[in-house]
């Protein structure tokens, strides 16, 4: 795994201090308890910094804001909001993703790899180009890439047919390309096939009691009576797997793969039930076959029991997502001697607090210290954010802008410019 390349200090702390003085701005009165408290964060965030005469060093660390603006372009926007202050702070830009879409892409750039494009099916057998990231010995493969909801229309969405096969041609040509590390990243699938399509793909086979090879989907997970693992590709004994997943959802049972996250794959509750039924026999086979019990396994209904899969047939360890990825980039190194984070999604509410990225930066700066700001697109249950450990969270959508001028990319790059000028630019740092 490569490093990030070398930061380097903006500029050298001096040996003598200058002070400061807060500029509070005229419009700040009795009614804007809110702007005042974040405004009081602020400069109790730099002050030290300041008296010391140190550039400070500002960490960057969004998630995208989806459906207006990647990670990378909130980052850009967040360091030119920061520069028209502090144009000599240390800025270190870390445009994250949370193990879900994007996460290959963002860990090619990171680790120096590079995209593979490859033939491959889709969820309904559909040929298709997919991608996926090399860097040296490890493949980034997404389940969304080849068996994503996205990739089958809202019409034709299917859980009773649809198969991950798809994912299983990935991990077959990255097998051909010499990697042996695999990343596998859970989740945005359209199939609830428990991986049997993926399992197909890499030469198991499933036999119903007649003896009948099974055609891998979730209606077949039902009639699955033997598993087959002699035709296994024998390259994959020498591989070591590690899936990402952002949900502890069991197999099967009400927080199962299909109960939780096959309705929105097109299944009718009819279907559901026929879905979770074939889960169960898919495990107890599991277990007949390998003598591994994945029913209670956490994460193990991740992308439609993929995650089950993983454990079972390959020895996968099953991480948190946004864990793997701070990893990745060596998160923890870049934020050792910040002064402090900023990190940012579309939407801030108590799910933020649930696995999300903008928790795992939280968790990770304040380890070593380090205050973090949260910005979003939308702000819900403030307080209970403040209260986990956030020093400020700040919508970046003046009031009375309407959704849709909001998402637009360049009112987004905006607005998060502005608040962030806003933020750090009510403190006078010329002042001695």
């Amino acid at each position: 795994m490569v490093d990030l390349a070398q930061l380097v200090r903006a500029s050298d702390c001096g040996s003598e201090g200058r002070g400061f003085e807060p500029h509070i701005p005229p419009f700040i009165s009795g009614n804007s308890t809110e702007f005042s408290l974040i405004l009081l964060h602020i400069i109790t965030l730099v002050s030290n910094f300041v008296t010391n005469s140190c550039a400070m060093k500002i960490v960057i660390a969004p998630d995208s804001f989806k459906g207006s603006l990647s990670s990378s372009e909130v980052a850009d926007a967040i360091e030119n909001g920061v520069k028209q202050v502090l144009p000599n702070a240390e800025v270190v830009k870390i445009p994250l993703a949370d193990g879900g879409e994007g996460t290959s892409r963002l860990l090619s750039k990171v680790l120096g790899g590079r995209m593979i494009s490859c033939v491959a099916l889709d969820p309904l057998g559909r040929e298709i180009v997919a991608e996926y990231c090399v860097a040296g010995r490890l493949a980034v493969i997404e389940t969304a890439a080849a068996s994503g909801l996205m990739l089958v229309e809202e019409c034709s969405r299917d859980a009773m047919e649809a198969s991950s096969f798809g994912t299983g041609m990935l991990i077959c040509d990255a097998l051909d390309r010499g990697c042996r590390d695999f990343l596998i990243c859970l989740g945005g699938s359209a199939t609830t096939d428990a991986g049997m399509g993926m399992l197909s793909a890499i030469g198991v086979k499933f036999y119903d009691s007649d003896g009948g090879e099974l055609q891998p989907s979730g209606k077949n997970l039902n009639r699955i009576a033997s598993v087959d693992t002699k035709d296994v590709d024998n390259r994959l004994k020498e591989c070591r797997f590690e899936a990402v997943c952002d949900v502890e959802n069991v197999l099967y049972g009400d927080r199962g793969a299909a109960y939780v996250f096959a309705p929105q794959k097109g299944a009718s509750l009819v279907e559901v039930q026929l879905l979770d039924v074939g889960l169960r026999n898919f495990a107890m086979c599991v277990n007949k076959s390998l003598r591994i019990d994945v029913s209670g396994i956490k994460g193990g209904g991740a992308a439609g029991g993929i995650g089950a899969s993983l454990v079972a047939f390959l020895g996968a360890e099953l991480r948190r997502g946004i864990d793997v990825v701070l990893d990745a980039v060596r998160f923890d190194d870049m934020v050792a001697e910040a002064d402090v984070v900023i990190t940012g999604e579309g939407k801030a509410d108590a799910q933020t607090l649930m696995g999300k990225l903008p928790s795992g930066v939280l968790e990770r700066s304040r380890r070593a210290g380090v205050p973090v700001i949260l910005l979003a697109g939308k702000v819900e249950c403030r307080d209970k954010l403040l209260a986990e450990g956030f020093r400020c969270v700040e919508s970046i959508v003046p009031s009375g802008m309407n959704l849709a001028t909001a998402m637009r990319s360049e009112v987004a790059e905006k607005n998060i410019e502005n608040s962030i000028a806003t933020l750090f630019g009510n403190i006078d740092f010329s002042a001695h």
